[in-house]
């Protein structure tokens, strides 16, 4: 399709192309509706169904449409039945009563450890508050377990459980702790519990130590401990027998490859790092001193159900269910949970149950389903019915009498009313479905809904057939097709909204109120989005750093991580867990199979080590004198990563994740690597100052940020390779502050002469869509599910190349802003700021703000966020985004929604547990 344009300059043409109203109320520019529509046709005369996934448009999330609400995961949510949706945080898990009238659920991310559910009514009877007793917030991947009688309800901790009497209305009261110590740096970490028939014993799995324990339920006293596998989480009892899932599998043996998790060498992968066994350890507990049995299972056993001679164990890594005849304690039959052919793992089955009539039900994670079987016995094939909606991750299923009951993780998404001027990704919720199994015909009506609202359509992953002879195109149609793109430059930065940064953008859907890192801090981000294009319809999914980097690496947030949001004791970062790794490996290591060249700088890498004298402001200096003499660094440090794919293909002197390391000096690493030996086909970095928390203050290492990602941009935009590059730039995740579509919007940018310059891109995009969009660059073969149903984004890319390099901007805000010690080089002289923008933060805390600022001064020393031991996120994020906001604001402006300027331990939502806390 041609478009006749008159010349006009980049800020006319982005003021133009929004200038219009489209569908649902959005200002759509006229641009970007003539790229919908050349995507619609060109796929409709090939003949595709790729157009099928991109059925979202210039939808946003929270917007109800005829599929659904809509969520940052490429999907819609509908659930059958009805819902009650929880305003406390993520549903870790749930229980219910004995007499089928009350639902326990254990949550995080709100401040909320317990809340109780009347079934009946569907109203949250109870919250029960994080801090119990003075012990510790978090709760854990399994239980909580309610005693045969009822009369008990035990949840799970980092360092045993604690144990509440149920009352007559369904509440509970009177908390007692049951401590199970730690061994040596391994924390219990309880996982399922389970009574016995006449309630005087729990048997509990102590997921931390690979052990199962006997517990007197009324003194609290351990009676006896088995050695289990690898990470027990689930636990049934049939028999007098304890089927337990050791989702890291069997210990590890001589000669076996094995990766770390939590302290123990369990049995991997060498090159995707996943692990490679999954077994259910069978105790009989009428005999304590019989040896524990072992049965080989499929990879990442979760959930254990018992009924009607059978054990049920849901394998979330390998997508199928095994079934276990207890007269044998043999796998007797294998369901498949694949319900789209076109991609054989990702769906996640994490919870299942036995109907009295004989269906069996197993929830989808990541599919936002349950799916419904025909069973007549453990050796009878079972037969597939179909799906049903769910909301957002569901987790946990039982029977409530004739209901089926299924709690949703994240609810209908981070819609938590909050008061506040905009949303978070932290305004997590979850849900509670109800509803009454429907006839096989209405299951089967709404499995077409659940393949919509999934954007599940054949032919999503169209592969080149032999020896191709097609034109090159920037976004090839099959994979293997030839791209114009060789090298690919992913650049992944930290926690930043789209309203943070480019809401000061006239021409794009944002809010300045909300602008914290405007147009003075970011001058070369905002000169990238006028160059090359503004997207303001893109979302990050995940909650925060754990989250994000795995979304990126492996298009997916795997159940493993998902479920232990509640403590994160046993990882936070799965750069160094197995158990946090997909069998269908990384981005890396499909490239590597595409047979493409891969370099590595800092992104997904766990170690670091740093000379001695190596402070950001010794750095900051030597970063100058590289600059300036062209000399090799004077601090040379080292990151490293246990996965032995990426280790062998990473740049070692380019620092992962420090807030000590400025981003200047990333990028002198980068350029002296860059000038020897060239980009790779596809190239990763982490930089990671934007984060912020570090010795100089936000606004300063947002721009430190700013400058280096210009630099890099400019130096491949004016080298050999620019004419067949493209840079993606994205943050992790956009937990660090508010916007006021939505929580998970967040700045990305593309930049080569392959993308459309100067349009405002208003579709629908996301992490996910943005990493199919690589791979169908690079002819990488998706990784699951969800990449396999993403639609690239062939609306950023043109067949029209534009070789104009990007020239990078100084900044205009100074790097050494709020530094307590000054460089030895001399403080940073910005250039001048631009009169028409918002001016840059002041680094001067206004005198009668000075006690405070010293008060917040004193808890970021305390965040870890700096030094060879930082980890991201480990400060409380309602802290961290109230002392973003104060700085950015010179500590005159309270944060939004709210009346006054908090110190740190007054801030409304303080109590969220902190990521990880194993200080």
């Amino acid at each position: 399709m041609q478009v006749t344009r008159r010349r006009r300059t980049t800020d006319d043409k982005m003021a133009h192309d929004k200038g219009r109203t489209g569908p649902f109320g959005r200002r759509a520019g006229r641009r970007t509706t003539l790229v919908t529509t050349g995507i619609a046709v060109a796929l409709a005369v090939t003949g595709t169904a790729v157009a099928e996934t991109h059925q979202f448009g210039t939808q946003q999330v929270g917007q109800e449409t005829a599929n659904g609400q809509v969520v940052s995961s490429d999907q819609y949510i509908a659930p059958y039945g009805s819902r009650t949706v929880i305003d406390d945080g993520k549903i870790m898990s749930s229980a219910v009563s004995p007499d089928g009238r009350h639902l326990a659920a254990t949550l995080t991310d709100g401040g909320t450890a317990l809340v109780v559910v009347d079934l009946r009514t569907g109203e949250v009877v109870q919250r029960v508050k994080s801090s119990v007793s003075g012990q510790s917030s978090d709760v854990g991947q399994e239980g909580p377990a309610y005693s045969p009688d009822g009369k008990q309800l035990w949840l799970g901790r980092t360092d045993g459980y604690t144990k509440y009497t149920v009352n007559a209305d369904g509440t509970v009261s009177d908390p007692v702790p049951v401590p199970i110590p730690a061994d040596g740096s391994r924390h219990a970490l309880a996982a399922a519990a389970v009574f016995s028939a006449d309630g005087s014993t729990v048997y509990a799995a102590v997921n931390g130590q690979n052990r199962v324990v006997a517990i007197d339920a009324a003194t609290g006293t351990v009676q006896h401990s088995w050695a289990v596998g690898n990470a027990p989480r689930g636990m049934a009892m049939a028999g007098g027998r304890l089927y337990v899932s050791n989702e890291g599998g069997r210990p590890a043996r001589p000669g076996d490859t094995t990766i770390n998790s939590y302290g123990t060498q369990v049995p991997a992968s060498p090159v995707t790092a996943a692990t490679t066994t999954g077994t259910v350890s069978v105790i009989d507990v009428t005999d304590p001193g019989a040896a524990v049995r072992s049965i080989d299972v499929g990879l990442h056993p979760t959930a254990v159900y018992a009924k009607r001679g059978a054990v049920f164990v849901t394998n979330t890594a390998t997508n199928d269910v095994s079934v276990i005849d207890t007269r044998r304690d043999k796998v007797v039959q294998t369901i498949s949970t694949q319900p789209w052919p076109e991609a054989s793992v990702g769906y996640e089955p994490d919870a299942v149950t036995l109907t009295d009539d004989g269906r069996l039900l197993v929830t989808l994670g990541r599919a936002n389903a349950v799916a419904v079987y025909r069973y007549s016995g453990p050796q009878e094939p079972v037969g597939y019915v179909g799906l049903l909606p769910t909301d957002y991750f569901p987790a946990e299923i039982s029977s409530a009498g004739d209901d089926i009951v299924v709690s949703n993780t994240r609810g209908i998404d981070a819609r938590r009313p909050s008061g506040s001027a905009g949303h978070s990704t932290h305004d997590t919720t979850s849900s509670v479905q109800r509803f009454r199994l429907p006839s096989d015909r209405v299951i089967r009506s709404q499995t077409a809904k659940v393949f919509r609202q999934n954007g599940w359509y054949s032919g999503s992953v169209l592969l080149s057939k032999g020896r191709s002879h097609a034109r090159p195109v920037a976004v090839p149609r099959r994979l293997g097709d030839p791209s114009t793109i060789k090298h690919v430059f992913l650049i992944v930065k930290e926690n930043r909204t789209y309203d943070q940064v480019l809401g000061d953008m006239p021409q794009g859907d944002g809010d300045p109120t909300l602008t914290q890192f405007g147009e003075n801090v970011t001058p070369n981000q905002h000169a990238l989005a006028r160059q090359f294009g503004l997207y303001d319809n893109t979302y990050d999914i995940g909650t925060n750093s754990a989250e994000g980097h795995n979304w990126l690496m492996q298009a997916d947030n795997p159940e493993y991580t998902e479920s232990s949001a509640g403590q994160y004791e046993r990882s936070y970062d799965t750069e160094d867990d197995a158990l946090g790794h997909q069998r269908t490996g990384f981005l890396w290591t499909g490239a590597q199979a595409a047979g493409k060249s891969v370099r590595d700088f800092g992104e997904f890498q766990q170690f670091l080590t740093k000379p001695a004298g190596a402070s950001w402001q010794n750095l900051y200096c030597d970063s100058k004198n590289m600059e300036a003499t062209g000399q090799d660094t004077a601090y040379p440090l080292s990151s490293s990563s246990p996965i032995p794919s990426l280790n062998d293909v990473s740049v070692h002197g380019f620092p992962k994740f420090d807030t000590s390391v400025p981003d200047i000096y990333r990028y002198e690493i980068w350029k002296r690597d860059f000038e020897k030996n060239g980009p790779a086909n596809l190239n990763m970095f982490w930089l990671s100052s934007d984060h912020t928390g570090g010795p100089a203050n936000a606004a300063a290492q947002v721009a430190d940020n700013d400058l280096a990602t210009g630099r890099i941009i400019d130096k491949i935009s004016h080298s050999k390779y620019w004419k067949d590059s493209a840079v993606f730039v994205v943050e992790d995740d956009s937990q660090a502050g508010l916007d006021h579509v939505d929580g998970h919007r967040a700045p990305i940018q593309i930049i080569s002469p392959w993308a459309r310059h100067g349009v405002v891109d208003s579709h629908y995009y996301t992490q996910i869509t943005m990493i199919r969009t690589i791979e169908q660059i690079l002819g990488i073969r998706p990784m699951n599910q969800k990449d396999s149903a993403a639609t690239p984004m062939l609306g950023a890319f043109t067949g029209h190349p534009d070789y104009t390099p990007f020239d990078a901007l100084p900044n205009r805000t100074p790097l050494t802003g709020g530094l307590k010690t000054p460089p030895p080089c001399g403080v940073d002289t910005p250039a001048p700021q631009n009169p028409r923008a918002a001016a840059a933060p002041s680094a001067t805390v206004p005198a009668g703000k000075r006690a405070l600022a010293a008060t917040w001064d004193a808890w970021k020393a305390k965040q870890r966020l700096t030094g060879p031991n930082a980890v991201p996120d480990y400060a409380n994020p309602a802290q961290m985004n109230h002392f973003t906001w104060y700085e950015t604001h010179n500590w005159t402006k309270p944060y939004p929604g709210e009346k006054q300027i908090y110190a740190p331990d007054e801030v409304p939502g303080a109590y969220i547990p902190s990521s990880e806390s194993d200080g």
